[in-house]
């Protein structure tokens, strides 16, 4: 099962993440932000990731990782 990560100081919330990823699980939160006052990317539903890791090759601050 694959596994998302964002490493959120370095994620400035750009969205590119959310609409590359096939099963729209990832999502800009609307909760939380880092310390340089960004809304980050989240896995909502870390089930139905299937390790496309198109994510993280949008991604360009490489804040995402997937493990699978």
């Amino acid at each position: 099962m694959a596994k998302i990560t964002v490493d959120f100081e370095r994620c400035k919330g750009c969205g590119l993440c959310t609409t590359a990823c096939p099963k729209k699980i990832v999502e800009i939160s609307k909760e939380r932000r880092n310390s340089k006052g960004y809304y980050t990317a989240v896995c909502v539903d870390g089930d139905a990731c299937i390790g496309c890791a198109m994510c993280a090759t949008m991604c360009p601050d490489c804040a995402i990782v997937v493990e699978k």
